[in-house]
Parts: C-alpha cells; sequence; structure tokens
C-alpha cells in the first residue's frame, strides 16, 4: 500500500505514524503532508526520517489517504484525492453526516466499511469511547435510554491546546493569571462546560455529536441519549460517567462478562483495591477501560458505568489505521 498521512505535524498525525509502526501496517511508500509552513520538518517512522511536503492542489500518488487536518480541509481536498483513485479515511467532522459515507468503530459496524464511495468517516472522539463499552451492553440488553457526561482532555482540542494547558499550568503555580486561547475560559485548575459552538437546543455541537453518530453506528436511532461534554485539566484521554437504562433485566455481573469479551475493551472494576478507569491509565493504551459498574438508582434496568480512553488513539489514530487494516482484509 501507498499510504498518505495528512496533517502529519499535527497530534493525530504523529500519533497515526506510531499506530502504523507499532501494528506493522502493510505499506510500500509512505508519504507525509501538511501545512507549507511545516514542509522540511522530517518525522521518525521504521527507523528513518520521513520529510513533510507541503499539501498539493491535486491527488494524491497514494492508494490511501489518512487525513487529519481539519473540516474545511477535508471538504476541499478530499474530493480530489478520491477521483485520483485514493480510499480516504477522514478523521474530521466533514462528512460524518452525510448519508452515503460510511461512520465506521470497526468493532461495532465493520461491515460498513465496504459500502464506501471513496471516503470514510472516522467518529468523534468521544462518541467512538463511548461506542466500545455501550454497543457490546447494547447487543446483549438493549439500550433504551443513555446519559453521558464527559471528562474530555486538552489534547480533544490539539496540540497548541495541550501546550496552552501545560504552559498556563505552569504559569498559574507561578502566581500569574493564566489565559486562554485554545479554549473558552483558562483551564488549568478548572473545568469548562463548553466544547463547540452552542446550538438552538442548549447543546453544544460536541454533545450533539455523541447523538448523531452513536445512532448512525449503531443503526439504531430509537435510543434516547443525552449528553453533557465538558473539558477538564487532564492531557489526552477522555473520561465519560455514563448512565443507561435498558429493555431487558440486567446486572452488573452479567455487564462486567459482556464487556470482558469485547474486543478492545478492558475491564478495570475493583474499587475496593482503587482499580477504576482513569486517564492516567488509559493513556497510551489501545483498548479503553471500562469500570465503576453497578446497577442504577435512577432506572429500573440500568447500569452506570466509567469508561476512559485515548483521545488521540482509539478517539482517532487507532481508529482510523484498524478501518484500513480491515479494509484491506476483506468482506
Amino acid at each position: 500500500m501507498r499510504v498518505a498521512v495528512v496533517g502529519a505535524t499535527g497530534a493525530v498525525g504523529r500519533e497515526i505514524l506510531k499506530v502504523l509502526e507499532a501494528r506493522r501496517f502493510p505499506l510500500s511508500e509512505l508519504r507525509l503532508y501538511a501545512s507549507p509552513r511545516s514542509a522540511g520538518v522530517k518525522l521518525p517512522f521504521m527507523g528513518e526520517e520521513i520529510p513533510v511536503e507541503a499539501l498539493p492542489e491535486g491527488p494524491l500518488p497514494v492508494d490511501l489517504v489518512l487525513a487529519s487536518a481539519g473540516g474545511s480541509l477535508s471538504k476541499a481536498y478530499a474530493p480530489r484525492w478520491v477521483e485520483g483513485g485514493a480510499l480516504v479515511i477522514d478523521n474530521s467532522s466533514a462528512f460524518r453526516y452525510e448519508p452515503e459515507v460510511p461512520l465506521v468503530v470497526p468493532e461495532v459496524n465493520r461491515e460498513a466499511i465496504f459500502r464506501h464511495k471513496g471516503l470514510i468517516a472516522n467518529p468523534n472522539c468521544t462518541t467512538a469511547i463511548l461506542a466500545m463499552a455501550l454497543w457490546p451492553l447494547h447487543k446483549a440488553f438493549h439500550a433504551q435510554r443513555v446519559v453521558v457526561a464527559t471528562y474530555q482532555a486538552a489534547s480533544g482540542a490539539g496540540a497548541r491546546a495541550m501546550e496552552e494547558l501545560l504552559t498556563e499550568t505552569h504559569r498559574f503555580l507561578h502566581g500569574e493569571a493564566p489565559r486562554a486561547e485554545a479554549f473558552a475560559h483558562p483551564l488549568p485548575f478548572n473545568v469548562i462546560p463548553h466544547i463547540d459552538a452552542f446550538q438552538e437546543n442548549g447543546y453544544t455541537r460536541e454533545e450533539m455529536k455523541v447523538v448523531w453518530e452513536t445512532h448512525k453506528i449503531f443503526g439504531d436511532s430509537s435510543i434516547r441519549i443525552s449528553a453533557t461534554a465538558v473539558r477538564v485539566p487532564t492531557l489526552r484521554a477522555h473520561a465519560e460517567a455514563v448512565s443507561v437504562e435498558f429493555a431487558h433485566p440486567v446486572t452488573p455481573e452479567a455487564a462486567r462478562e459482556v464487556l470482558r469479551g469485547a474486543p478492545g475493551v478492558e475491564v478495570v472494576d475493583e474499587p475496593r483495591n482503587k482499580r477504576y478507569p482513569m486517564p492516567l491509565t488509559a493513556s497510551g493504551k489501545w483498548d479503553v477501560e471500562v469500570g465503576r459498574i453497578r446497577k442504577s438508582l435512577a432506572f429500573e434496568n440500568g447500569l452506570d458505568f466509567f469508561v476512559v480512553g485515548d483521545q488521540l488513539l482509539k478517539g482517532a489514530a487507532l481508529n482510523a489505521v484498524q478501518i484500513a487494516e480491515e479494509w484491506l482484509k476483506g468482506p
């Protein structure tokens, strides 16, 4: 495979390179693209230093494009890459809601990959991490209502936002007032219940993405979902507190058994030993961690649980590479 990574110098682009290398993705040629100001930068891959090229206007000379350069760029350029014969797996929100574009988490809806017309969309990171835990439980017990509160890391806003968290935390600890550029308010020692633009219904677009994308990935719009998305001062793993009402009776023990058999999920649920999902333990991990599984006090057939996943991996880079791997295997 001739592979291109577009947005190679960004946080997700760099993670894609690490995932391709770690998983020994079968490629014969790797091309790295970014903005003109990044041209000439060299990034490590398989013991070599690969130079970054300025993104050209036309098609790319590759079979597969892994794009993580933002929605507006993907909207403008991805159709040209497809016309040139490449499969495009796009990490932005540009095509997620297009009916003809598959939106894929391979552990959930692998079959959708093979309905592509040159484009496959990677879900929002919050949705992908939720789906990993919710889907196996939905298959077993049929989720009817889902209420989720997120604790989203700085990495969700990109490499610049991660740097801002570190820099402004340093300023705060040295007696200076922290500033905000990547976020609506300073993030150090704060939580911000505002991610993306507010919509007419009072929810943010980030919160509505969880609704729209879960419905599309699961192929079931009957599930009633409500989300509150909150930015917290962690670096790169998103956490989510989830309450679910199911159609069928469920126990914490039965849920743990289902989740232990689910690919890409690690059950970390030993509260007495202080073992539960956390950003510190989930960062850098391919699997998502699920724990604090307990019977709901609000729903008759309900569960509460806590799920944490690396936003840059299962929430972005790893999921994109997994889609490509499954595409190569065929239906």
